[in-house]
């Protein structure tokens, strides 16, 4: 006999449609610049350590992006810098992810005390400012690259925990969900197979927002000497290095954080184009 929840639950309540022009630009370049970094080995013309004679070299076709104060090839270094930013960045997003859709789903589902305490210890560690977090854990834990990840994935966990419960939330009030629950169909069930997949919209859009806000908070750290230790570097390093040479080299300073501005506007663009699909393809 055939299951009598089965129309009720899975309701068709996204429509497929076709990809923006501003998104799909936002995914190629950022894609571009995701596999120059991966690829530096191969697209880098020196060594990021080597050092030269040529010191605060101009822009040139030796040196695309000039070189540093020891004469490194600041290309190079930028692309090798890359390496660790996406790294930070991506498993921070992934830290930020998984923590906050469990955080925001039990909150949403336990709804009473559980959901009050919950929201409110996110409250209390938004109020903190996310510099002060990040000093008190890097005093504790260090700074290499996995521990930065995991620090900055934490700083963004309760943003995302908050996005997760409202979008939770709104999925509970649905027909559906009554419907289903009416019919015998178990919390669990419903909580994987339909509310989280017909929540993911506003999370696939808080994805994009915690990579982006992820690279700005590593940049942040690094500028205020809370990054990635010498001679290891990542964007967040090379322009707070660049920025105490700027009078003998504006490039060195310049082409770092161009790429972290474009980046960061990129995912900021394709969040804002997600989005609006989303909103697009409710009936």
């Amino acid at each position: 006999m055939a299951d009598p929840t089965s129309t009720l639950v899975t309701p068709p309540r996204i429509r497929a449609r076709r990809a923006s022009p501003a998104s799909v630009l936002s995914v190629g370049v950022i894609a571009l610049i995701v596999l120059a970094c991966v690829l530096a080995p191969v697209l880098s013309p020196y060594d990021p350590a080597a050092q030269s004679p040529q010191r605060f070299a101009p822009p040139s076709g030796a040196h695309l992006f000039g070189t540093d104060e020891l004469g490194r090839d600041l290309f190079s270094r930028v692309l090798y810098g890359g390496q660790l930013t996406v790294f930070i960045a991506g498993g921070a997003t992934l830290v930020a992810m998984v923590l906050g859709i469990a955080w925001g789903m039990t909150a949403a589902f336990r709804r009473g005390v559980v959901d009050e305490l919950l929201m409110r210890l996110a409250d209390t560690v938004m109020a903190i400012p996310q510099i002060l977090f990040a000093l008190v854990f890097i005093s504790a834990f260090g700074a290499d690259p996995v521990k930065l990840a995991v620090i900055v994935g934490v700083l963004l966990t309760p943003t995302t925990a908050r996005l997760v419960r409202s979008a939770v939330l709104s999925e509970l009030q649905e027909d559906y969900f009554t419907a289903a629950v009416a019919f015998g169909s178990t919390r669990r069930r419903l909580l994987f197979a339909e509310v989280l997949p017909n929540a993911r919209g506003p999370i696939i859009v808080q994805t994009a927002i915690n990579a982006a806000n992820a690279i700005l908070l590593e940049a942040s750290m690094s500028f205020v000497g809370l990054g990635i230790a010498p001679p290891q570097a990542t964007w967040g390093t090379l322009m707070q290095q660049g920025y105490q040479k700027m009078y003998q080299s504006i490039g060195y300073v310049l082409f770092p954080a161009l790429f972290i501005f474009v980046t960061i506007w990129l995912l900021n663009v394709l969040a804002d184009q997600f989005g609006g699909d989303r909103k697009g393809m409710r009936r």
